[in-house]
């Protein structure tokens, strides 16, 4: 299979995901009226975000632009499971969609909350409280596939690992804002999968 195919496919498939991400979250800084800062998540966690983040975005971008920079990292994947990315990559591009589109203006840069957030719990959030983690992570796995890179594929998982790390700062946010009803809906839906039971 022609490797310009997957990096077509790969292309189209991450600036769709980072095109929706950027739409809804300038359109809820300026519904809002206010940036969130940066500074609630603390220097270290900021640090590892910013760091991490550069290295998370360009290596995507050093592949598109010439896959034999990356070939140090080149996996050997079957065909399948190249395509196997790509599809994994479409459902990811909805599900990017489908949460922003439920959280609206409520969207944050950092582990706190707007001003006049409304804690939602519609589309993904009927079932998982940080869908945003698990489908951007999904997102750069998939493309790690599609571009048959291991280590793409390593700094998505890194980035859920990061994200994860930060996620009870998160909640503790939430449970201050919202209490109980936070509390309650914690109960119910799973932290980054739907609970079974």
């Amino acid at each position: 299979m022609n490797e310009n195919i997957f990096r077509i496919l790969a292309a189209v498939i991450l600036l769709t995901g980072m095109g929706i991400s950027s739409y809804f979250r300038i359109k809820a800084d300026k519904e809002t009226g206010e940036k969130i800062s940066r500074k609630v998540d603390g220097s270290v966690m900021m640090n590892f975000i910013k760091i991490g983040g550069l290295i998370l975005w360009l290596s995507p971008f050093v592949y598109l632009i010439n896959p034999a920079w990356m070939t140090w990292s080149k996996i050997g994947l079957p065909e399948w499971a190249r395509w196997l990315g790509v599809v994994l990559g479409i459902v990811g591009v909805f599900g990017i969609y489908w949460l922003f589109s439920s959280i609206g203006s409520g969207i944050s840069p950092t582990s706190g909350t707007r001003t006049n957030h409304v804690l939602s719990t519609k589309g993904p959030y009927k079932y998982i409280r940080h869908p945003l983690y698990t489908f951007g992570s999904s997102l750069f796995i998939s493309f790690g596939m599609m571009a048959d890179n291991w280590f793409i594929a390593l700094l998505g998982v890194l980035a859920f690992i990061g994200m994860a790390i930060r996620t009870p700062k998160e909640e503790a946010n939430l449970i201050e804002k919202f209490g109980d009803e936070y509390r309650e809906y914690m109960k119910r839906t799973g932290r980054f999968l739907p609970k079974l039971f």
